[in-house]
Order: structure tokens, then sequence, then C-alpha cells
């Protein structure tokens, strides 16, 4: 067997010697011969083409599968990543714009009512000082509202107040930094008006309704109902020309005033503290006058 297998080695080494030598010559000549038989008959060198790439496809295809899904699945990791992260920041992002629009509705909110209270314009010489309902004290027989401005605010007892729409009463009460609103409904306010165009005199007197009623009217006072009713600026408590209300009803109750203001929608005010007065016929400033009872 050993000898056997000597006998083939002997035979077999030199034909590879002669092949390894001659392996490029071969090759050269193979090519040069495929050259020649591409440019003699191209019809069957694209059909050889053709069957090798036949054969080799499948084979490449199913080697390029596995790449391909590990790419593809990669591609998959790194956009769902993406899409996270992209999602957390859109979710911050959306959080902060909320708490911008709940800020820009609360001011936008403000805006509009200081705008409102702004369209408001006495007569000149008039000081003012704002303040902010903070809490409503009325109750069965009380129509009153606290406010945040007091006497470091230069607000007064007896000072009128208003807000965009006319009179809404009087400071009752003015301590440091808060104060009490006596309304116009209230059982205690009493109020010297004037009709806007008839010009006659009244007293506006709350009865803790929501219409305040006119006392001492002269008789055949001519007021009709739609009457616009302002203050008559007597006493000097309040200026003259405050709007208050329209007439509502004309009957056996009296005459009914309904106030322009909405009592139940008061967010923020502006309280009178000075304003011009009337001394023996004169018009002066209110530092003038004979000091307010306190």
């Amino acid at each position: 067997m050993k000898h056997r297998a000597e006998s083939v080695a002997k035979v077999t080494v030199p034909i590879r010697a002669l092949l390894n030598r001659f392996a490029l010559l071969f090759l050269i000549i193979a090519a040069f011969a495929i050259m020649l038989l591409g440019k003699a008959d191209t019809l069957v060198v694209e059909r050889a083409r053709s069957s090798v790439i036949d054969v080799v496809a499948p084979v490449m295809d199913a080697l390029s599968r596995p790449i391909a899904t590990v790419s593809e699945g990669v591609d998959r990791v790194n956009r769902f990543f993406s899409v996270y992260a992209e999602n957390a920041q859109l979710r911050e992002q959306n959080a902060r714009l909320l708490e911008w629009q709940s800020a820009a509705l609360a001011l936008a909110a403000e805006n509009s009512t200081f705008r409102k209270m702004l369209n408001f314009v006495p007569e000149r010489g008039a000081s003012f000082a704002a303040a902010r309902v903070i809490g409503d004290s009325g109750g069965v027989f009380v129509r009153s509202v606290l406010i945040n401005g007091g006497m470091v605010d230069g607000i007064q007892k007896g000072d009128a107040v208003v807000n965009g729409d006319g009179l809404i009463g009087r400071v009752a009460e003015s301590g440091r930094r808060s104060g009490r609103v006596l309304l116009l409904s209230d059982l205690n306010s009493r109020i010297p008006v004037v009709g806007e165009k008839s010009r006659v005199r009244a007293i506006l007197a709350g009865d803790n309704s929501p219409l305040p009623r006119l006392d001492f009217l002269p008789p055949n006072a001519g007021l009709n109902v739609g009457d616009r009713i302002v203050t008559s600026g007597h006493g000097g408590v309040f200026p003259a020309g405050l709007p208050i209300g329209r007439i509502t009803s004309i009957g056996d109750s009296g005459i009914r005033v309904e106030p322009f203001a909405d009592f139940y929608r008061l967010e923020y005010v502006r309280i009178i503290t000075e304003f011009p007065g009337e001394v023996a016929g004169r018009i002066v400033p209110s530092a003038a006058r004979p000091s307010r009872p306190k």
C-alpha cells in the first residue's frame, strides 16, 4: 500500500510542478481565446455570461440576505431610539407650551379687564388706586366684597369704587392693606343720583336685591324705562357723572335700576382716591375740600 502511494506521488508531483510553472501562461492564453471568441461570436459570450450569472445570482442573494436583514434591523433600532428621544423632547416642549398657553390666557383675561377699566374716563383731576377682588364677604343681609388695597395705597373709607362699566359701590372699611367695598345693592347703600337726561335728582337705595330702587323722587319726575342714572355729586362723596345703571321697571314696587356692573363677576376695581370737588360754587382740587369722615 505504501509502495503504491509512493508510485502515485512520483507521477503527480511532476505534473503539478508543470501546471504551476505554466499556469500563468495558460490563463493568458485562455483570456486571449475568450476575447477572440467574444469578437467572433458575441451572442455565444452573452449567453455564457447570462448562464453564469443565473447560477451565481441565487448564491449571492442567499449570502446577502443575512447582511441585509441585520442592516435593516440595525436601522430599525436606530429609528426606534431616535423616535423615542424625539417623542420625549416633543412631550417636554408640549408641556412647556401648555404652561405658556395657560399664562397667556390668564394675562389676556387680565388685559381685557384692564382695557375695559381704562375705557371709563371720569372728570379730569381724579386719582386712582387699583385693587383686585379677593373675596366675597356678603351673605343674606350683606352685599360687599373684599379687596387687596388699603390705606398704604391711599384708599380711605367712603371712596368711590368703579370698574369698566361704572360705579359698583363705596369703601366701607379700609385697613392697612385690605378693604371692604359696600355694593350698590346692599341694604345700607344710599347714593345721590340724577337722571342723565331729565336731571331729576333722587337717592339710589339698595335693598339686597339685584335691582336697587330710586327714593325721594319729586312728583311727576318724568323718568322712563331705559333712562340712564348717574351720580349727582351732591354731598362731595362721589364725583358727578359716574354711570350707575338703567331704569328697568316703574311700578308699585317703585322705580328699579339695573346696575351696569355685574357684581357676580368682579375681578379688578379702581378706587377714586382724589377728584375735583365743589366748595362755594367753585371747582377746586379735592385736597382743598373739607376732610371726609374716616
